[in-house]
């Protein structure tokens, strides 16, 4: 059964939904992120006007009072500090389920923390050198408190109010599909048409090649769209951002080949019925739908708030450490030249982070226009598990391509020193797994392909657990844990073990 069969089919569980523009929630958010920051502002000039009674600016022209100028660099931090608390709380996320309760917590935390961090950092720097002795009023931060929570509690359950208000009349609504024709598929039809608030609408159902009475072509109200070998065309044809699996009948290579063609790419998400839990990686979080458990697969690896923290790093790493590394820059690029004719860089085009090509940077240890296909040869080797005469992965033994000086530069790791700038310009980060060759990813099966869910690193776990002495699928195993377990604290610990292990040249050949 075809796509189209959606076209003829509505809902007849209230109105029919409404295309938005994609635009739109974007502003939207972007005009509620603005109103929180007007919020943060008045609320703490309020507290300060009702604690202190005086004036915030001056009579006679526009600038800060005497009164409030030593709580001046206090207001600008709790403007910042607010809103950083209310995007790490997730506020600003409008697709899917809510709860007003749930709402309310996170709230609470986010205001509650963010009072916190601006007391913290009222009594560290104390306003500055000028204000070093100024007692700041306790009751200034305690109203600032109150008034905050008040005010975002109130404008975000509005917003949420009118959010449902929205989807009773079909707009805000995810674009869904429900993989099953088993009772659970049945309970899940049924709630997500009857319950619109949750944010949902069932654009088909997708059979698992059981029999379905193909003359109706309809489950539960919905139509049936197509089979589970269908999938990854029903997703991009029919522009669906999520799909609900129930039959736990699929085989679970099936389901994690569908994912890989569609998920990440398209940003979808999956959803998962509690039976089918043994298929999951690690990293999943339960959550409610209405009535309903699921367990939801990570879109991506890491959250946006983990993304953010570890591009900041990545940033200010790697600049920090091409200044520090400079003078080794030059000892590098004079053994470079004095290896043999050719440029002082290598390029080559590496898969990045979901099949994203881009060309990374390099020290040249090979002589100019050496032919890669013993290369060729060793990695594929290397992933069908055949060694041959090379000891470690992705290395040639005794290669003759390499210059007079190359051996040394890999020996210590020189020749990767201008990768700091692919970190720099964001196709690579400081940990992560090793960047591989396009024709590397060719022999790829499908579950090596998970090694490409995150930006590739100029350290990582397959570095500092042996180097190239890892073999592939050993390696691929620490990609695939670090990816799933990622944390700063990880980050730290493996950055800390790489210096020591490029000392002793741990598999650096």
């Amino acid at each position: 059964m075809k796509a189209e069969a959606t076209a003829k089919h509505i809902n007849p569980v209230g109105p029919k939904p409404r295309t938005v523009p994609g635009w739109l929630l974007p502003l939207v958010t972007v005009g509620i992120f603005a109103v929180d920051a007007v919020i943060a502002a008045l609320s703490f000039l309020f507290a300060f006007k009702l604690r202190e009674g005086a004036d915030i600016l001056r009579g006679a022209a526009w600038a800060w009072s005497p009164e409030f100028v030593p709580y001046a660099g206090i207001f600008y931090a709790a403007v910042i500090l607010r809103l950083a608390m209310l995007l790490y709380e997730r506020v600003y996320r409008f697709q899917g389920a809510f709860s007003y309760v749930q709402e309310a917590i996170q709230i609470v935390k986010a205001v509650a923390v963010g009072s916190l961090l601006i007391i913290g950092w009222a009594f560290l720097f104390r306003g500055g050198l000028a204000f070093r002795e100024f007692s700041y009023s306790r009751g200034v931060f305690i109203l600032d408190f109150l008034i905050a929570l008040l005010l975002y509690l109130v404008f975000h359950l509005l917003i949420r109010a009118a959010q449902t208000r929205f989807r009773n009349r079909g707009i805000n609504l995810i674009p869904t599909l429900v993989v099953g024709t088993n009772p659970e598929a049945a309970q899940t039809v049924r709630v997500l048409a009857e319950r619109r608030d949750l944010g949902y609408t069932v654009v088909g159902v997708v059979t698992n090649g059981r029999e379905v009475n193909k003359d109706s072509a309809i489950f539960n109200g919905e139509p049936i769209v197509g089979d589970v070998g269908e999938l990854p065309e029903l997703i991009r044809d029919l522009k669906i951002q999520e799909v609900i699996i129930t039959d736990d009948s699929i085989r679970g290579d099936r389901l994690f080949e569908v994912m890989m063609q569609s998920g990440r790419s398209g940003r979808v998400e999956f959803r998962f019925a509690p039976s089918l839990i043994d298929l999951l990686p690690q990293k999943t979080k339960v959550e409610q739908i209405g009535v309903l458990p699921m367990v939801r697969l990570f879109r991506e690896p890491l959250s946006e708030t983990d993304r953010f923290i570890k591009r900041i790093a990545d940033i200010v790493i790697s600049t920090f450490a091409i200044v520090a590394t400079s003078p080794l820059w030059l000892v590098s690029a004079i053994l470079v030249r004095a290896g043999g004719p050719g440029p002082l860089f290598f390029t080559q085009e590496r898969v990045g982070m979901d099949g994203r090509i881009f060309l990374c940077y390099k020290f040249r240890t090979m002589h100019e226009n050496a032919d890669d296909a013993v290369h060729r040869e060793a990695y594929k080797r290397n992933i069908a598990g055949e060694h041959g005469n090379e000891k470690v992965f992705g290395k040639v033994e005794n290669d003759q391509r390499i210059t007079r000086f190359g051996s040394f530069l890999r020996r210590w790791s020189l020749d990767e020193l201008p990768q700091l700038l692919n970190v720099l310009k964001g196709d690579m980060s400081i940990v992560g797994p090793r960047p591989p060759i396009p024709y590397e990813v060719e022999e790829y099966d499908l579950r090596h392909r998970r090694r490409l869910e995150m930006k590739p690193g100029l350290t990582g776990l397959w570095q500092v657990s042996g180097r190239s002495g890892v073999s592939f699928e050993d390696m691929v195993s620490l990609d695939v844990f670090y990816i799933e377990n990622w944390s700063v604290l990880l980050d730290i610990k493996i950055i800390l073990l790489t210096l020591p292990t490029v000392i002793r040249g741990d598999g650096a050949k």
